[in-house]
């Protein structure tokens, strides 16, 4: 009880989310390693249209209290409710570009906002 009392606001959430990544059974993003197949699960911090190559693209940050992860989907410019505080599970290949983990074209499952 005391370290809740304690604790800052940042710490509380990030520790609120990896109790629902480990309930959600996915794996924490600061154990992902390049090109493995992973179930991640966090809050989305940032989301932006940052062309590729002339292709555009939507990437959004995905936040999960342990690690950023990058998530983007090629050839879209907007995706309804992928929005920045917005709760999702992805699921696909990790690839590491930059020195940052990269998610292109999840699979991904938006969570209700009743849960947020």
């Amino acid at each position: 009880m005391l370290d809740r009392l304690s604790s800052s606001q940042g710490e509380l959430e990030s520790e609120e989310l990896q109790d629902d990544a480990y309930a959600a059974g996915c794996t924490p993003i600061c154990d992902c390693g390049d090109r493995q197949i992973v179930k991640v699960t966090g809050t989305l911090r940032t989301v932006t249209l940052r062309p590729r190559a002339g292709v555009p693209a939507l990437e959004a940050e995905l936040f999960d209290g342990t690690a950023p992860l990058d998530v983007v989907w090629l050839g879209r410019r907007s995706i309804v409710g992928i929005e920045p505080g917005r709760r999702l599970i992805a699921s696909g290949r990790i690839s590491v570009s930059q020195g940052r983990r990269v998610l292109f074209n999840p699979k991904y499952e938006l969570r209700p906002l009743g849960q947020e």
